[in-house]
């Protein structure tokens, strides 16, 4: 098959690649909420880095993919790993503790406009249009409403939950903005980069697990099951459907499936968990997705 049949050809699986990358990370927070189960926080966000991290070095060994040597880009790397694996893979399973997955699916919608505000403020050449400036700001008015403060006085608990949702958006948004400056135009293999993100951050989290968290693990079947899913796919396999989208439909399209993934979530934890949704989360979760199509206008 010549070069000019295979492009089509692989074009064809990008639409199911995009519904299975909408449905795992949409299920994510559910893989999270029933890990918990018999996990610590540490311990989800370590084994679903450590999965993650065997699927993608395994496929890096072959295909046969190129690894960088240079102390400055794995030091860069390193940064985009504890902004975009560590700290929020720590901050989403400590939040569902105390808050529902559904609820926490509805958060992460907002990563587009937190990393539009980093791009804001790191990268000064890029002015913001008035259009990307109301984006943001009805975006944020609609994570106010998927807050509602109206019903957390006295709540300390559930406010701080929902608070660590929104650091690991802010987080994921700078570990974008920094890999943007930084990685991108080093032209590095996307596997490769995703392979050394991730193994550095399970090396990381592993160690932290050994030497800080006493609690036994409890590994239903359930449990396994979860943290495979959460690793393997969500980890793993999810950069390389990704990066493939990206390459045939452009970033912008691609990042779209930011929109599907609450209602995923939100959907999957009613309908398995039996988790409650408010009035105000799909409507604050609608605000947000609403912002972020009109900020996404406003930009070039």
């Amino acid at each position: 098959m010549d070069t000019a049949t295979a492009a089509p050809a692989r074009s064809r699986w990008l639409p199911v690649q995009f519904a299975a990358l909408a449905l795992v990370w949409g299920a994510s927070f559910l893989f999270i909420k029933v890990g918990l189960e018999g996990l610590s926080a540490l311990q989800v966000a370590a084994v679903r880095l450590d999965f993650g991290a065997l699927t993608l070095i395994s496929l890096i060994v072959l295909l046969r993919s190129s690894v960088p040597r240079g102390l400055t880009v794995w030091a860069h790397i390193a940064v985009v790993s504890l902004t975009s694996c560590v700290i929020p893979f720590v901050l989403y399973p400590w939040a569902e503790q105390s808050i529902d997955s559904g609820l926490a699916s509805i958060y992460n919608a907002a990563t587009p406009l937190m990393t539009t505000l980093v791009t804001l403020t790191a990268l000064r050449a890029e002015r913001p249009s008035r259009m990307q400036l109301a984006g943001l700001g009805l975006g944020f008015g609609g994570v106010c409403v998927v807050l509602a403060p109206w019903q957390l006085i006295g709540h300390g608990g559930p406010l701080l939950a929902q608070f660590a949702c929104l650091g690991a958006t802010l987080s994921y948004g700078i570990g974008f903005v920094y890999m943007r400056k930084y990685i991108t135009p080093l032209g590095l293999p996307a596997l490769t980069v995703a392979g050394i993100q991730v193994g550095l951050g399970a090396l990381l989290m592993t160690i932290v697990v050994a030497v800080v968290d006493p609690h036994r693990m409890v590994v239903t079947p359930a449990v396994l099951l979860s943290m495979l899913a959460l690793g393997v796919l969500g980890t793993g396999l999810a950069y390389i459907w990704n990066t493939q989208i990206i390459n045939g439909w452009g970033a912008t399209a691609a990042s779209s499936v930011t929109y599907l993934t609450p209602v995923i979530g939100v959907l999957l934890g009613a309908l398995l968990l039996g988790e409650h949704i408010g009035w105000h989360e799909p409507l604050g979760g609608a605000i947000v997705i609403a912002g972020i199509v009109l900020s996404r206008r406003g930009s070039r």
